[in-house]
């Protein structure tokens, strides 16, 4: 029995296959936006700088 593949999933996978060159303009993209280096400090910092939010925003000072 075969796994459901959408085709979206069908067409990457093929489309893929006859441009294997795109591979690597995807890795660079993905370094362009999402791989970047993590600093603890500053991470750190935002962690400690972030203030409590109430369960309903609109909820009245009573």
């Amino acid at each position: 029995m075969a796994m459901y593949e959408s085709e979206h999933t069908k067409f990457m996978r093929e489309w893929m296959e006859k441009h294997p060159q795109e591979a690597e303009e995807q890795r660079k993209g993905r370094a362009l936006w999402w791989d970047k280096p993590q600093d603890l400090e500053t991470t750190r910092r935002n962690a400690e700088a972030k203030v409590a939010q109430k369960p309903y925003p609109y909820q009245s000072e009573v």
